[in-house]
Protein backbone atom coordinates (compact mmCIF):
# COMPACT_ATOMS: atom_id res chain seq x y z
CA UNK A 1 0.00 0.00 0.00
CA UNK A 2 2.84 2.35 0.83
CA UNK A 3 4.48 1.90 -2.56
CA UNK A 4 1.15 2.23 -4.34
CA UNK A 5 0.49 5.57 -2.67
CA UNK A 6 4.00 6.75 -3.54
CA UNK A 7 3.58 5.61 -7.13
CA UNK A 8 0.23 7.38 -7.36
CA UNK A 9 1.72 10.64 -6.13
CA UNK A 10 4.68 10.25 -8.51
CA UNK A 11 2.39 9.73 -11.48
CA UNK A 12 0.16 12.66 -10.51
CA UNK A 13 3.12 14.98 -9.94
CA UNK A 14 4.76 13.97 -13.23
CA UNK A 15 1.58 14.54 -15.24
CA UNK A 16 1.05 17.92 -13.58
CA UNK A 17 4.63 19.02 -14.27
CA UNK A 18 4.46 17.83 -17.88
CA UNK A 19 1.22 19.75 -18.41
CA UNK A 20 2.87 22.88 -16.97
CA UNK A 21 6.50 22.69 -18.12
CA UNK A 22 5.99 21.65 -21.75
CA UNK A 23 3.86 24.71 -22.64
CA UNK A 24 6.29 26.88 -20.65
CA UNK A 25 9.26 25.48 -22.59
CA UNK A 26 7.52 26.18 -25.90
CA UNK A 27 6.67 29.68 -24.73
CA UNK A 28 10.30 30.35 -23.82
CA UNK A 29 11.38 29.26 -27.28
CA UNK A 30 8.86 31.59 -28.93
CA UNK A 31 9.91 34.47 -26.70
CA UNK A 32 13.57 33.93 -27.58
CA UNK A 33 12.77 33.88 -31.30
CA UNK A 34 10.66 37.04 -31.05
CA UNK A 35 13.35 38.77 -29.01
CA UNK A 36 16.05 38.01 -31.57
CA UNK A 37 13.75 39.08 -34.40
CA UNK A 38 12.83 42.34 -32.71
CA UNK A 39 16.48 43.14 -32.05
CA UNK A 40 17.41 42.59 -35.68
CA UNK A 41 14.41 44.59 -36.88
CA UNK A 42 15.37 47.51 -34.65
CA UNK A 43 18.91 47.45 -36.04
CA UNK A 44 17.84 47.65 -39.68
CA UNK A 45 15.13 50.19 -38.96
CA UNK A 46 17.89 52.43 -37.60
CA UNK A 47 19.35 52.83 -41.10
CA UNK A 48 16.01 53.46 -42.85
CA UNK A 49 16.52 57.29 -42.89
CA UNK A 50 20.00 56.87 -44.34
CA UNK A 51 18.81 54.48 -47.06
CA UNK A 52 15.95 56.76 -47.94
CA UNK A 53 17.98 59.97 -48.32
CA UNK A 54 21.77 59.36 -48.52
CA UNK A 55 23.82 58.44 -51.52
CA UNK A 56 25.40 55.01 -52.12
CA UNK A 57 28.68 55.85 -50.44
CA UNK A 58 27.07 56.88 -47.16
CA UNK A 59 24.81 53.84 -47.26
CA UNK A 60 27.86 51.57 -47.71
CA UNK A 61 29.52 53.08 -44.63
CA UNK A 62 26.45 52.53 -42.38
CA UNK A 63 25.86 49.01 -43.67
CA UNK A 64 29.52 48.04 -43.16
CA UNK A 65 29.27 49.21 -39.53
CA UNK A 66 26.25 46.94 -38.93
CA UNK A 67 27.91 43.99 -40.59
CA UNK A 68 31.02 44.57 -38.51
CA UNK A 69 28.80 44.30 -35.39
CA UNK A 70 27.62 40.86 -36.46
CA UNK A 71 24.64 41.61 -38.68
CA UNK A 72 24.26 40.31 -42.23
CA UNK A 73 22.62 43.39 -43.81
CA UNK A 74 22.10 43.85 -47.55
CA UNK A 75 20.61 46.90 -49.23
CA UNK A 76 19.11 46.61 -52.71
CA UNK A 77 18.98 50.07 -54.34
CA UNK A 78 16.44 50.91 -57.03
CA UNK A 79 19.20 52.36 -59.24
CA UNK A 80 20.39 48.82 -59.87
CA UNK A 81 23.88 47.58 -59.63
CA UNK A 82 25.39 45.31 -57.00
CA UNK A 83 23.68 45.25 -53.60
CA UNK A 84 25.29 47.14 -50.76
CA UNK A 85 26.70 45.09 -47.87
CA UNK A 86 26.60 41.28 -47.63
CA UNK A 87 26.22 39.60 -50.95
CA UNK A 88 22.81 37.97 -51.35
CA UNK A 89 20.44 37.04 -54.11
CA UNK A 90 17.08 38.72 -54.56
CA UNK A 91 14.65 36.40 -52.83
CA UNK A 92 10.87 36.39 -53.26
CA UNK A 93 10.65 38.34 -50.00
CA UNK A 94 12.94 41.04 -51.46
CA UNK A 95 10.84 41.23 -54.60
CA UNK A 96 7.73 41.67 -52.46
CA UNK A 97 9.35 44.33 -50.31
CA UNK A 98 10.31 46.27 -53.48
CA UNK A 99 6.62 47.10 -53.77
CA UNK A 100 6.82 49.00 -50.49
CA UNK A 101 5.97 46.17 -48.09
CA UNK A 102 7.94 45.19 -44.97
CA UNK A 103 7.79 41.62 -43.75
CA UNK A 104 9.49 38.79 -41.87
CA UNK A 105 9.75 35.38 -43.53
CA UNK A 106 10.98 32.02 -42.26
CA UNK A 107 13.76 30.42 -44.23
CA UNK A 108 16.16 27.52 -43.83
CA UNK A 109 18.63 28.35 -41.11
CA UNK A 110 16.83 31.35 -39.62
CA UNK A 111 14.48 34.25 -40.37
CA UNK A 112 14.61 36.80 -43.22
CA UNK A 113 13.63 40.41 -42.44
CA UNK A 114 13.01 42.82 -45.35
CA UNK A 115 11.97 46.48 -45.19
CA UNK A 116 10.92 48.56 -48.18
CA UNK A 117 12.17 52.18 -48.08
CA UNK A 118 10.92 54.86 -50.46
CA UNK A 119 13.69 56.57 -52.33
CA UNK A 120 13.93 58.87 -55.35
CA UNK A 121 13.77 56.69 -58.37
CA UNK A 122 11.98 53.79 -56.65
CA UNK A 123 11.97 51.62 -53.51
CA UNK A 124 15.09 50.40 -51.80
CA UNK A 125 14.99 47.15 -49.85
CA UNK A 126 16.89 46.54 -46.62
CA UNK A 127 17.42 42.82 -45.96
CA UNK A 128 18.92 40.98 -42.98
CA UNK A 129 18.94 37.37 -41.83
CA UNK A 130 18.68 36.20 -38.16
CA UNK A 131 20.54 32.85 -37.87
CA UNK A 132 19.02 29.85 -36.10
CA UNK A 133 21.63 30.12 -33.37
CA UNK A 134 20.55 33.68 -32.55
CA UNK A 135 16.88 32.75 -32.61
CA UNK A 136 17.39 29.96 -30.01
CA UNK A 137 20.15 31.51 -27.95
CA UNK A 138 19.64 30.57 -24.27
CA UNK A 139 16.68 28.27 -24.99
CA UNK A 140 18.60 25.03 -24.33
CA UNK A 141 19.86 26.30 -20.99
CA UNK A 142 16.36 27.42 -20.01
CA UNK A 143 14.99 24.01 -20.91
CA UNK A 144 17.67 22.29 -18.79
CA UNK A 145 16.77 24.53 -15.85
CA UNK A 146 13.09 23.64 -16.27
CA UNK A 147 13.92 19.91 -16.46
CA UNK A 148 16.04 20.12 -13.32
CA UNK A 149 13.26 22.01 -11.55
CA UNK A 150 10.73 19.39 -12.58
CA UNK A 151 13.01 16.58 -11.37
CA UNK A 152 13.51 18.32 -8.02
CA UNK A 153 9.76 18.77 -7.64
CA UNK A 154 9.14 15.09 -8.44
CA UNK A 155 11.75 13.99 -5.87
CA UNK A 156 10.29 16.31 -3.22
CA UNK A 157 6.82 15.00 -4.03
CA UNK A 158 8.03 11.41 -3.65
CA UNK A 159 9.62 12.15 -0.30
CA UNK A 160 6.48 13.85 0.99
CA UNK A 161 4.30 11.03 -0.39
CA UNK A 162 6.51 8.39 1.22
CA UNK A 163 6.28 10.11 4.59
CA UNK A 164 2.52 10.46 4.33
CA UNK A 165 2.16 6.85 3.16
CA UNK A 166 4.32 5.69 6.06
CA UNK A 167 2.10 7.55 8.51
CA UNK A 168 -0.89 5.72 7.02
CA UNK A 169 0.65 2.27 6.66
CA UNK A 170 2.44 2.03 10.01
CA UNK A 171 -0.81 2.01 12.09
CA UNK A 172 -2.25 -0.58 9.71
CA UNK A 173 0.84 -2.77 10.12
CA UNK A 174 0.48 -2.42 13.89
CA UNK A 175 -3.16 -3.54 13.64
CA UNK A 176 -2.10 -6.55 11.57
CA UNK A 177 0.57 -7.48 14.14
CA UNK A 178 -1.95 -7.23 16.99
CA UNK A 179 -4.45 -9.39 15.10
CA UNK A 180 -1.78 -12.07 14.55
CA UNK A 181 -0.89 -11.98 18.25
CA UNK A 182 -4.56 -12.46 19.11
CA UNK A 183 -4.68 -15.39 16.69
CA UNK A 184 -1.76 -16.92 18.64
CA UNK A 185 -3.88 -16.69 21.81
CA UNK A 186 -2.00 -13.64 23.16
CA UNK A 187 -5.23 -12.15 24.43
CA UNK A 188 -3.45 -9.33 26.24
CA UNK A 189 -2.35 -7.76 22.92
CA UNK A 190 -3.87 -4.33 22.30
CA UNK A 191 -3.57 -1.85 19.43
CA UNK A 192 -2.50 1.74 20.01
CA UNK A 193 -5.05 4.07 18.33
CA UNK A 194 -2.86 6.18 16.02
CA UNK A 195 -3.06 7.47 12.48
CA UNK A 196 -6.12 8.78 10.64
CA UNK A 197 -9.53 8.76 12.36
CA UNK A 198 -10.68 5.72 10.39
CA UNK A 199 -7.64 3.69 11.44
CA UNK A 200 -8.07 4.78 15.07
CA UNK A 201 -11.67 3.62 14.91
CA UNK A 202 -10.57 0.21 13.61
CA UNK A 203 -7.97 -0.02 16.40
CA UNK A 204 -10.64 0.71 18.98
CA UNK A 205 -12.92 -1.93 17.48
CA UNK A 206 -10.09 -4.49 17.52
CA UNK A 207 -9.34 -3.73 21.17
CA UNK A 208 -13.02 -4.07 22.03
CA UNK A 209 -13.11 -7.40 20.20
CA UNK A 210 -10.06 -8.64 22.12
CA UNK A 211 -11.64 -7.66 25.43
CA UNK A 212 -14.87 -9.38 24.46
CA UNK A 213 -12.97 -12.55 23.52
CA UNK A 214 -11.24 -12.50 26.90
CA UNK A 215 -14.56 -12.16 28.69
CA UNK A 216 -16.17 -14.97 26.70
CA UNK A 217 -13.21 -17.31 27.22
CA UNK A 218 -13.11 -16.54 30.92
CA UNK A 219 -16.85 -17.22 31.22
CA UNK A 220 -16.49 -20.43 29.23
CA UNK A 221 -13.61 -21.66 31.38
CA UNK A 222 -15.55 -20.87 34.55
CA UNK A 223 -18.62 -22.69 33.27
CA UNK A 224 -16.59 -25.74 32.30
CA UNK A 225 -14.76 -25.66 35.60
CA UNK A 226 -18.00 -25.31 37.54
CA UNK A 227 -19.56 -28.16 35.58
CA UNK A 228 -16.50 -30.31 36.15
CA UNK A 229 -16.47 -29.45 39.84
CA UNK A 230 -20.07 -30.56 40.17
CA UNK A 231 -19.04 -33.99 38.94
CA UNK A 232 -17.00 -34.50 42.09
CA UNK A 233 -20.12 -35.18 44.13
CA UNK A 234 -21.35 -38.11 42.02
CA UNK A 235 -17.76 -39.33 41.80
CA UNK A 236 -17.57 -39.43 45.56
CA UNK A 237 -20.82 -41.40 45.61
CA UNK A 238 -19.45 -43.82 43.02
CA UNK A 239 -16.33 -44.34 45.10
CA UNK A 240 -18.40 -45.14 48.16
CA UNK A 241 -20.47 -47.58 46.12
CA UNK A 242 -17.31 -49.18 44.75
CA UNK A 243 -15.92 -49.68 48.25
CA UNK A 244 -19.13 -51.47 49.23
CA UNK A 245 -18.73 -54.10 46.53
CA UNK A 246 -17.87 -57.44 48.17
CA UNK A 247 -16.05 -59.09 45.27
CA UNK A 248 -12.39 -57.91 45.53
CA UNK A 249 -11.78 -58.17 41.77
CA UNK A 250 -14.98 -56.37 40.92
CA UNK A 251 -14.27 -53.73 43.58
CA UNK A 252 -10.77 -53.17 42.19
CA UNK A 253 -12.10 -52.83 38.62
CA UNK A 254 -14.80 -50.33 39.57
CA UNK A 255 -12.42 -48.38 41.79
CA UNK A 256 -9.90 -48.16 38.93
CA UNK A 257 -12.61 -46.79 36.65
CA UNK A 258 -13.64 -44.22 39.24
CA UNK A 259 -10.00 -43.21 39.72
CA UNK A 260 -9.53 -42.73 35.97
CA UNK A 261 -12.69 -40.65 35.75
CA UNK A 262 -11.61 -38.55 38.70
CA UNK A 263 -8.20 -37.91 37.12
CA UNK A 264 -9.89 -36.80 33.91
CA UNK A 265 -12.22 -34.44 35.79
CA UNK A 266 -9.31 -33.01 37.79
CA UNK A 267 -7.33 -32.39 34.62
CA UNK A 268 -10.34 -30.72 33.03
CA UNK A 269 -10.74 -28.39 36.01
CA UNK A 270 -7.04 -27.49 35.95
CA UNK A 271 -7.04 -26.77 32.24
CA UNK A 272 -10.27 -24.78 32.36
CA UNK A 273 -9.09 -22.55 35.18
CA UNK A 274 -5.42 -22.02 34.52
CA UNK A 275 -4.47 -22.94 30.97
CA UNK A 276 -4.65 -19.94 28.66
CA UNK A 277 -2.90 -21.55 25.70
CA UNK A 278 -1.68 -25.02 24.74
CA UNK A 279 1.75 -25.77 26.06
CA UNK A 280 4.37 -25.92 23.34
CA UNK A 281 6.67 -28.10 25.49
CA UNK A 282 4.18 -30.84 26.55
CA UNK A 283 5.68 -34.33 26.20
CA UNK A 284 5.03 -37.83 27.48
CA UNK A 285 6.06 -41.44 27.00
CA UNK A 286 3.67 -42.84 24.39
CA UNK A 287 4.51 -46.45 25.27
CA UNK A 288 3.56 -45.98 28.92
CA UNK A 289 0.33 -44.12 28.14
CA UNK A 290 -0.83 -46.58 25.45
CA UNK A 291 -0.10 -49.63 27.62
CA UNK A 292 -1.94 -48.07 30.56
CA UNK A 293 -5.05 -47.30 28.48
CA UNK A 294 -5.06 -50.70 26.76
CA UNK A 295 -4.81 -52.39 30.16
CA UNK A 296 -7.72 -50.26 31.35
CA UNK A 297 -9.91 -51.24 28.39
CA UNK A 298 -8.82 -54.88 28.55
CA UNK A 299 -11.11 -55.45 31.53
CA UNK A 300 -14.16 -54.36 29.53
CA UNK A 301 -12.89 -56.31 26.52
CA UNK A 302 -12.71 -59.47 28.63
CA UNK A 303 -16.28 -58.93 29.86
CA UNK A 304 -17.55 -58.53 26.26
CA UNK A 305 -15.58 -61.44 24.87
CA UNK A 306 -13.15 -59.40 22.77
CA UNK A 307 -9.59 -60.48 22.09
CA UNK A 308 -7.06 -57.70 22.54
CA UNK A 309 -3.62 -57.66 20.91
CA UNK A 310 -1.05 -54.98 21.84
CA UNK A 311 2.11 -54.51 19.79
CA UNK A 312 4.43 -51.81 21.01
CA UNK A 313 8.07 -50.88 20.79
CA UNK A 314 10.15 -50.97 23.90
CA UNK A 315 9.88 -47.72 25.76
CA UNK A 316 10.37 -44.99 26.30
CA UNK A 317 9.00 -43.30 23.15
CA UNK A 318 8.66 -39.55 23.76
CA UNK A 319 6.01 -37.67 21.79
CA UNK A 320 5.03 -34.00 21.63
CA UNK A 321 1.66 -34.25 23.39
CA UNK A 322 0.62 -34.17 27.03
CA UNK A 323 -0.05 -37.49 28.72
CA UNK A 324 -3.68 -36.67 29.58
CA UNK A 325 -4.38 -35.56 25.98
CA UNK A 326 -2.85 -38.72 24.52
CA UNK A 327 -4.79 -40.82 27.02
CA UNK A 328 -8.01 -39.07 26.03
CA UNK A 329 -7.24 -39.71 22.35
CA UNK A 330 -6.60 -43.43 22.94
CA UNK A 331 -9.75 -43.68 25.06
CA UNK A 332 -11.76 -42.00 22.29
CA UNK A 333 -10.54 -44.41 19.61
CA UNK A 334 -10.95 -47.51 21.75
CA UNK A 335 -14.34 -46.27 22.91
CA UNK A 336 -15.45 -46.14 19.28
CA UNK A 337 -14.37 -49.77 18.86
CA UNK A 338 -16.67 -50.82 21.70
CA UNK A 339 -19.44 -48.51 20.52
CA UNK A 340 -19.48 -49.46 16.82
CA UNK A 341 -18.65 -53.17 16.89
CA UNK A 342 -20.64 -56.06 18.35
CA UNK A 343 -19.48 -57.98 21.40
CA UNK A 344 -16.83 -60.55 20.67
CA UNK A 345 -15.13 -58.46 17.96
CA UNK A 346 -11.35 -58.58 18.40
CA UNK A 347 -9.18 -55.51 18.01
CA UNK A 348 -5.47 -54.69 17.95
CA UNK A 349 -3.38 -51.72 19.04
CA UNK A 350 0.02 -51.13 17.43
CA UNK A 351 2.58 -48.44 18.35
CA UNK A 352 5.61 -48.25 16.05
CA UNK A 353 8.96 -46.58 16.56
CA UNK A 354 8.07 -43.83 14.08
CA UNK A 355 5.34 -42.66 16.51
CA UNK A 356 2.41 -44.09 14.55
CA UNK A 357 -0.45 -45.49 16.62
CA UNK A 358 -2.82 -47.86 14.78
CA UNK A 359 -6.08 -49.24 16.20
CA UNK A 360 -7.78 -51.86 14.04
CA UNK A 361 -10.76 -54.10 14.56
CA UNK A 362 -12.63 -56.86 12.74
CA UNK A 363 -16.02 -55.16 12.90
CA UNK A 364 -18.28 -53.76 10.17
CA UNK A 365 -16.08 -50.69 9.54
CA UNK A 366 -16.25 -47.09 10.63
CA UNK A 367 -18.10 -44.55 8.51
CA UNK A 368 -16.27 -41.35 7.58
CA UNK A 369 -19.22 -39.40 8.96
CA UNK A 370 -18.15 -40.35 12.46
CA UNK A 371 -15.01 -38.25 11.99
CA UNK A 372 -16.94 -34.98 11.73
CA UNK A 373 -17.09 -32.97 14.93
CA UNK A 374 -20.54 -33.01 16.44
CA UNK A 375 -21.75 -35.77 14.08
CA UNK A 376 -22.42 -39.28 15.26
CA UNK A 377 -24.38 -42.18 13.80
CA UNK A 378 -24.25 -44.09 17.01
CA UNK A 379 -26.04 -41.80 19.42
CA UNK A 380 -22.87 -40.16 20.81
CA UNK A 381 -21.69 -36.59 20.72
CA UNK A 382 -19.43 -37.12 17.74
CA UNK A 383 -16.47 -35.50 19.54
CA UNK A 384 -14.35 -38.58 20.24
CA UNK A 385 -12.36 -38.71 17.05
CA UNK A 386 -12.09 -34.93 17.05
CA UNK A 387 -10.23 -35.25 20.35
CA UNK A 388 -8.00 -37.89 18.74
CA UNK A 389 -7.35 -35.64 15.76
CA UNK A 390 -6.20 -32.75 17.97
CA UNK A 391 -3.77 -35.07 19.77
CA UNK A 392 -2.45 -36.47 16.48
CA UNK A 393 -0.54 -33.43 15.27
CA UNK A 394 0.82 -35.47 12.35
CA UNK A 395 -2.65 -36.38 11.12
CA UNK A 396 -5.46 -38.91 11.65
CA UNK A 397 -6.59 -41.37 8.96
CA UNK A 398 -9.54 -43.77 8.90
CA UNK A 399 -9.69 -46.66 6.47
CA UNK A 400 -11.16 -50.12 6.15
CA UNK A 401 -9.30 -53.39 6.55
CA UNK A 402 -9.21 -55.48 3.37
CA UNK A 403 -10.67 -58.34 5.36
CA UNK A 404 -13.26 -56.15 7.10
CA UNK A 405 -13.22 -53.76 10.00
CA UNK A 406 -11.87 -50.28 10.55
CA UNK A 407 -8.33 -48.96 10.89
CA UNK A 408 -7.67 -45.69 12.73
CA UNK A 409 -4.14 -44.31 12.34
CA UNK A 410 -2.78 -41.54 14.58
CA UNK A 411 0.54 -39.97 13.64
CA UNK A 412 1.99 -38.48 16.79
CA UNK A 413 4.38 -35.55 16.69
CA UNK A 414 7.95 -35.72 17.90
CA UNK A 415 8.71 -33.81 21.11
CA UNK A 416 9.96 -30.25 20.71
CA UNK A 417 13.71 -29.95 20.57
CA UNK A 418 15.28 -28.63 23.79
Amino acid sequence: MRWRLTLLVAATTTLTLVAFLVPLALLLRDVAEDRATDRATADVQGIVPVVGTADRADIEIVVEQLNAAGRRVTVFLPEGGAPVGAQAARTPAVELAATGTSLTAARDGGREIVIGVGRSGGTAVIRTVVPEADLHAGVTRAWLVLAALGLVLVVVGLLVADRLARSLVRPIDDLSAVSHRLARAELGARAVPTGPPEVREVAGALNHLAERIQVLLREEREQVADLSHRLRTPLTALRLEAESVRDPDERARVTAGVDALERAVTGLIRQARWRSAPSASATCDAVEVVRDRVEFWSVLAEDTGRAVRLSSVDGPLPVGVAADELAAAVDAVLGNVFAHTPDGTPFAVTLSADRVLVVSDAGPGLSAAVVSRGVSQGGGTGLGLDIARRAAAGGLDISDNPGGGAVVTLRLAAPPSS
